[in-house]
């Protein structure tokens, strides 16, 4: 379905990337490692505009810039030229900054993303190379604040601007974009994006196709999010009261979720721009050819190959590919086992417990095909809590499938080891040790299949059970769980088991309105997302009205606790929309993940997803 924008929502982004990776500034040489030092310690005559300071650009930023421009489709200039943009503010100690203007390194290219009706692609107006102003610390907000710090560490750092056209409809598609250019940026290798004040976002965004309002210095993706939906629905609430929207600028106050006003917005020829005499015209045409060589494979280019090479599903292809990291670590799992396999046990089960434990992959083992048996690992490192780090090895991770593979756990047990290598610290070989002990602990059966197939058959021959149950007969479960038991000769576990026929109760209604192979399908998907949040689901499977055509699963969330509740025609209904075209199938999947974490109804998520 193609997405109108009745609303005719335009947003463009000035996303400011510093490439902190460099050694030292733009135009000196004063060092970028300033983030744990002393305000001030890091400056000098250059990068604070002493008179008699002469810049010297930093060769290697140009070189960084025009890889970023290449990776982003553009046209690399013939030759560039610094201009001074002339403006006063307390972190510009020069009285102007230095950027480009008329001649800037890349411009005309394009970013692909999944938009709100499928893959479409942003333009990039251009892309610019500039010195980072300072920090100014307000003691307090920004509108009621008691006095301003400067710290001019940051000052010189080299910046680059990169500007996109008013392509994006939504925050959603904001977000898509800013996650997508963050992701080229970690696969070039040109900065951290941990580090405080990585990437800035300026956004542009305006109503009705009326004048833009920017919203200024916002400094996560997230907020990014925030703000526009904030600052889309108040030019909204203007147009309808009759009032008209003026081009201003705002800052966006985190904290309460709102945006403020500033100031009215500056023209170009406010800022009085002119060539810099210091620095002559650079011709950079020439360094094109040496930079190419030096690309890495991109995120897109990744994605078709995964597709191609490990025959896996684009959904797939797509979670694995966003981290360069997590991308490496498949391709070291997929050459020991099998690449489908190895592809919904990383982009499934791996990222949805690192989610669940806010871990965030920030380093790892490069992929080496020349040499596929190295040791492959992903460092990780707690969003909220810096001090808590991981080190996955892929040894380990795919010593747990191969035990699944090979039968001598369920996968249940699989994810269940999974959790502990992530929660608890093994030495040696005792994680190993671990293992062999769960193959059989408390001798129980561990094969899924012959426990599978002694849960259908106790439903088949006992549908007068299965009708008490639905009825409100709750101690009729426990009838269903002794029949399965008998069958596998006591060696089940009863929880899994219970669990096991509530799935089957569950997918049996499904298949009654859904076709039985897209019912599997969602039911797997179902399944995993219970998986993911540290429970084979609930305690209950209650009807909804006779005949009992559909039923709920209850439970709750072991890993926050929360209760959830998820029926039938929730499935049902989340099918519809998406086959009937109305929303992309991983649209669908985010509905399941909203109502198991949010307990909130369909209908609700789906007029939120659609505003």
């Amino acid at each position: 379905m193609v997405y109108e924008n009745p609303d005719g929502v335009r947003i463009g982004l000035e996303v400011h990337v510093q490439l902190n990776k460099l050694n030292t500034k733009l135009f000196c040489g004063c060092s970028t490692n300033y983030h744990d030092s002393e305000p001030n310690t890091h400056v000098c005559p250059v990068c604070l505009g002493l008179p008699g300071s002469l810049p010297v650009i930093n060769e290697r930023a140009v070189e960084f810039a025009i890889k970023i421009g290449l990776a982003l489709n553009c046209n690399i200039a013939e030759q560039t030229q610094f201009h001074r943009k002339n403006y006063y503010y307390p972190d510009l100690p020069k009285g102007f900054q230095t950027t480009q203007y008329d001649y800037p390194i890349a411009s005309g290219g394009k970013v692909s993303i999944e938009g709100e009706d499928g893959e479409r692609e942003i333009g990039i107006t251009r892309a610019h190379i500039e010195e980072d102003p300072g920090r100014l610390q307000h003691m307090g907000s920004i509108d009621k604040s008691k006095g301003t710090l400067i710290n001019y560490n940051r000052s010189g750092m080299t910046l680059i601007e990169i500007v996109s056209e008013p392509d994006m409809r939504s925050p959603k598609e904001a977000r898509r974009y800013l996650d997508k250019l963050r992701s080229i940026l970690d696969y070039l290798d040109v900065f951290n994006g941990d580090l405080e004040g990585a990437m800035r976002v300026d956004a542009n965004v305006s109503v009705f196709y009326g004048d833009r309002v920017e919203v200024k210095n916002i400094s996560s993706f997230k907020g990014a999010e925030r703000a526009l939906l904030y600052e889309i629905m108040r030019q909204k609430n203007q147009v309808r009261r009759g009032g008209k929207i003026t081009m201003e600028t705002r800052h966006f106050d985190e904290a309460r979720g709102v945006t403020l006003s500033m100031r009215t917005k500056e023209e170009e020829h406010d800022y009085r721009y002119f060539p810099e005499p210091d620095l002559v015209p650079m011709r950079v045409a020439d360094r094109v050819p040496k930079v190419i060589k030096t690309l890495p494979e991109l995120p897109d280019a990744k994605k078709d190959r995964f597709i191609k090479q490990y025959v896996i599903a684009d959904m797939h292809a797509r979670a694995l590919t966003t981290n360069q990291f997590i991308a490496d670590f498949y391709e070291a799992v997929a050459h020991e086992i099998n690449p489908k396999v190895a592809a919904v046990w990383v982009a499934d089960i791996l990222k949805g417990e690192l989610n669940y434990r806010d871990l965030v992959v920030h380093g790892g083992s490069k992929y080496n095909s020349s040499n596929p048996t190295l040791l492959a690992f992903l460092s990780c490192i707690n969003a909220k809590d810096k001090t808590k780090t991981k080190t996955i090895y892929s040894s380990d991770f795919i010593e747990i499938i191969k035990r699944v593979i090979d039968k001598e756990i369920s996968e249940n047990k699989g994810v269940e080891a999974l959790r502990n290598l992530l929660d608890k610290e093994w030495k040696g070989d005792e994680f190993y040790k671990y293992l062999d002990e769960l193959k059989n602990i408390e001798g129980l059966l561990n094969d899924v299949d012959i426990i599978t197939n002694a849960v259908k058959e106790s439903l088949a021959e006992k549908p007068e059970v299965v009708r008490d149950y639905l009825g409100g007969k709750n101690k009729a479960l426990n009838s269903l769980v002794g029949e399965v038991m008998k069958k596998t000769a006591g060696r089940s576990d009863p929880r899994i088991v219970q669990n096991m026929l509530l799935d089957q109760i569950f997918y049996d209604c499904l298949k009654s309105k859904v076709d039985p192979k897209t019912a599997a399908e969602w039911m797997n998907i179902l399944t995993r997302e219970l998986n993911n949040r540290g429970n084979r689901h609930s305690v209950i499977c209650a009807p909804l009205n006779p005949p009992y055509n559909s039923v709920i699963l209850k439970g709750k969330n072991n890993n926050s606790d929360r209760p959830f509740s998820i029926q039938c025609e929730d499935i049902i209904e989340i099918d519809r929309e998406v086959t009937e075209k109305r929303h992309a199938k991983e649209v669908g999947i985010e509905m399941i993940r909203r109502i198991l974490d949010e307990d909130k109804d369909l209908w609700k998520i789906i007029e939120e997803i659609e505003k």
